[in-house]
């Protein structure tokens, strides 16, 4: 028995530490399939794009995502089609129409309603409440999210940025929208309107108090 304590402690000690002051950026999935050639042809016709890498690992990177999917013959001992995770997109409804245009089937909206999963978009385009699904040649799973304003905590406030031309199109027309009502309800034109973008769309991918 005496001699379970060390270990017992070291268990103990390890649970009760914490990593602060480092910076881990997810940079790599990595994505069970069967057929290396065959996934990297259906993640090119969704535009991704194919990276450089050793000739038997294929890295290929969503567009403005700062984290990409790797696969290859010896990198994963997952089932092929074994799976699952999320797209970010800022206009969901956009986002399915394009995939079905390139061949991809793409699910029936569904939005988390009171009581789970309903059928539809989210009424109020809420974000993160609508969402479809698509799955590549061996059945891994993709969720399209919608999303447009963050969370609160989700994103560093002294961090933010945008990672596409389309993404920053996106922001500043939902800023240019949120400010019409900000002017209506001042009842005047606002001249520091560049200062009122820019703390909304700060706002907005932070998490924090939208300006009023």
């Amino acid at each position: 028995m005496a001699t379970l304590t060390p270990e017992v402690r070291t268990i103990t000690s390890t649970l009760e530490a914490t990593v602060t002051g480092l910076d881990q950026k997810l940079e790599v999935m990595i994505l069970p399939v069967s057929d290396s050639e065959r996934a990297k042809l259906f993640y090119s016709r969704l535009g991704w794009r194919v990276d450089a890498t050793p000739p038997w690992v294929v890295q290929i990177t969503p567009p403005g995502s700062p984290a990409s999917i790797q696969f290859g013959p010896s990198l994963s001992t997952a089932a092929p089609g074994s799976a699952s995770g999320y797209l970010v997109v800022s206009d969901i409804v956009t986002a399915r129409e394009k995939l079905i245009a390139a061949g991809v089937e793409v699910s029936e909206f569904v939005h988390l309603g009171a009581n789970g999963i309903t059928p539809g978009l989210d009424p109020e385009r809420r974000s993160y409440f609508s969402r479809a699904t698509f799955r590549d040649p061996d059945g891994n799973t993709w969720i399209l999210q919608e999303i447009t304003t963050r969370l609160p905590g989700r994103v560093d406030p002294g961090v933010t940025s945008y990672t596409s031309a389309r993404d920053l199109e996106e922001a500043l027309k939902r800023a240019a929208a949120a400010h019409g009502q900000h002017e209506a309800r001042i009842g005047k034109a606002d001249p520091n309107w560049p200062e009122w973008y820019a703390a909304y769309m700060v706002a907005a991918a932070t998490g924090t108090k939208l300006p009023e």
